[in-house]
């Protein structure tokens, strides 16, 4: 199951279809399945892919290759819907993968007008589960979080197809539904990423799930190893924040103070935010730029010959003598500081 294997081919896998036998002229999922897949999921894939057809040239090629992407596409779409294995499960059996693939953001919008969609008109497609592989009676996430989600807010049971996967067969069904489904944000496509190389599988399972390739991986995994993830749990998943302004937030951070970044995140205003306007302000937090410091001024004396420079900052005052305009003048105003110290304060009293 490669990074080029269609949708198509998961879910025939996932759901337990065999191709159809005839030649891949006449095959309902000829241009589904172009390639054989790879020993590594060969366990998804227990029949061989069918034979590729013949490449056809010109516009009369083309319009056929798309038909028959469209029809398996409907094909999949149906099998999900109308397969005799969809059942309807408790959501209090049902647990979340064990891989997250999305940052929580309890201000989410979609989720409300899903919840709207699912008590109006129904679950117009079901999830997928499998039996939970340490729990028994109880089953695990490949994909349909957010349905199931739903679900459990109107306290009805979820439809769902239910399949025994291996923990990389669930992880690349996730990826990929994510990513056809409603795109993940950046910053959560990179966490995804960064989760799957910690849980230890291999590149070619990542890059699969993921849909890209490796060097576009190792971007991905870069920005998410350099962004704190109490930082990420109080922004979310800020859809709008691609990767650059992501890295420059996650730079800016390790040297900002995280006083002010913790009341900032503390501040109900804050957290009544949309995902977005959090990151925005976070951003704007860490980038504040120091203060600019107030050019030096000169002091001159009854000749207009420049003395000596003041430099002055919030809390302090910087004096310095030039010795080649009035040399010695350094020393003596040093030795008759005690003298300067205690008019200073009699003056005061």
């Amino acid at each position: 199951m490669g990074p080029g294997m269609s949708r198509k081919t998961n879910l025939d896998a996932l759901f337990g279809r065999r191709p159809d036998p005839k030649s891949a002229g006449e095959g309902e999922f000829a241009a589904a399945n172009p390639t054989a897949p790879k020993a590594e999921f060969a366990a998804a894939n227990q029949s061989p892919a069918p034979p590729v057809e013949r490449q056809r040239s010109g516009a009369i090629g083309a319009m056929s290759s798309t038909l028959r992407g469209l029809a398996a596409q409907a094909d999949a779409a149906a099998a999900l819907q109308t397969g005799v294995s969809v059942v309807e499960l408790d959501t209090a059996l049902i647990d979340d993968s064990f891989i997250a693939d999305r940052v929580a953001d309890a201000n989410d919008p979609s989720l409300t007008m899903l919840v709207e969609s699912v008590r109006e008109s129904g679950q117009q497609v079901p999830v997928l589960v499998r039996p939970h592989p340490t729990a028994e009676g109880r089953y695990q996430i490949a994909y349909g979080r957010r349905r199931t989600r739903a679900a459990r807010i109107l306290e009805r049971p979820v439809r769902a197809v239910i399949r025994p996967l291996t923990d990389a067969e669930l992880v690349v069904a996730q990826g990929k539904e994510n990513l056809e489904r409603r795109d993940l944000s950046f910053i959560e496509r990179a966490f995804f990423a960064l989760r799957l190389e910690q849980h230890g599988f291999p590149r070619e399972t990542i890059t699969s799930a993921m849909g890209v390739g490796k060097g576009d991986l190792s971007s991905l995994i870069s920005v998410a190893k350099t962004v704190p993830e109490d930082v990420l749990a109080a922004i979310g998943p800020a859809p709008a924040a691609g990767r650059p302004r992501w890295r420059d937030l996650a730079e800016r951070v390790q040297s900002a103070d995280r006083r002010v970044l913790t009341a900032l995140v503390g501040d109900p205003a804050f957290q009544a935010k949309g995902t977005d306007e959090r990151f925005a302000a976070v951003y704007a937090a860490v980038a504040q730029k120091p203060e600019r410091k107030p050019r030096a001024k000169m002091w001159k004396d009854a000749e207009g010959r420049k003395i000596a420079r003041v430099e002055r900052s919030a809390d302090r005052v910087a004096l310095s003598f030039d010795e080649t305009v009035e040399p010695g003048l350094a020393d003596y105003v040093l030795d008759r500081l005690p003298e300067i110290l205690a008019a200073y304060r009699a003056s005061k009293d």
